[in-house]
């Protein structure tokens, strides 16, 4: 007797398309499906832990995700035949791979650096501080509260020091109030702090955030 089934041809290969699609990954739900949650999921964070600039560190993880949900949309394109969006988000991985180089490699090398000079002069009781810490930093007043953050900072190119703080948020008014403190009136120790009140510093005059002023109290 003839066999019929010797005359069956062979099941063409997956392509890689069916391979993500039907890849099981557990719980019931296949790679296609796991990329399709973890791609929106790790964008949305990691443009949450950028956007926040909450430091060197926060923002090079936040590029860690970038990536994670890059390759994840790389993983949906491949599967559904998206190419425009496989193409992108391939450029993308590139893009993010720079970002987590630049974030947790020079740039988190150099804040440590910082911090060791400054961890160092405190030994020697001639304290420094890393000028990028003022940067969003806390300033507290005579009760250690906090009164405000600091936007930013002027400094006089004659002495090199710096000669205001631009001041924002906290009990200065109402939604983002801007304000200049002299820095005479701070103290750095292990934070920046004031022997102002939050009432004298609301009192300041207020500064333009577009148009700082030459001086403190100009």
């Amino acid at each position: 007797m003839h066999d019929p089934q010797s005359h069956r041809q062979p099941a063409p290969p997956r392509t890689a398309a069916q391979r993500v699609r039907q890849m099981p990954v557990g719980g019931g739900m296949t790679l296609l499906d796991l990329a399709s949650w973890l791609a929106p999921a790790a964008t949305m964070i990691a443009a949450i832990m950028t956007a926040s600039n909450a430091g060197t560190r926060m923002t090079g993880w936040g590029f860690v995700l970038f990536t994670v949900g890059a390759l994840s949309w790389c993983a949906v394109a491949l599967a559904t035949g998206q190419q425009n969006l496989l193409w992108s988000n391939g450029f993308l991985v590139i893009v993010d791979a720079i970002g987590i180089c630049r974030w947790l490699g020079r740039r988190a090398k150099l804040e440590d650096g910082a911090r060791a000079a400054a961890m160092k002069s405190r030994r020697r009781h001639v304290p420094l501080f890393p000028v990028f810490a003022l940067q969003d930093a806390p300033l507290k007043g005579p009760d250690g509260r906090e009164l405000a953050r600091i936007a930013g900072a002027m400094g006089d190119c004659r002495s090199g020091r710096i000669d205001y703080l631009v001041l924002r948020g906290g009990g200065l008014a109402e939604g983002e109030g801007f304000r200049a403190l002299a820095w005479k009136e701070v103290r750095c120790r292990d934070d920046f702090e004031t022997r102002l009140t939050r009432e004298q510093i609301a009192a300041l005059p207020p500064v333009d955030p577009a148009d700082w002023p030459a001086s403190a109290y100009a």
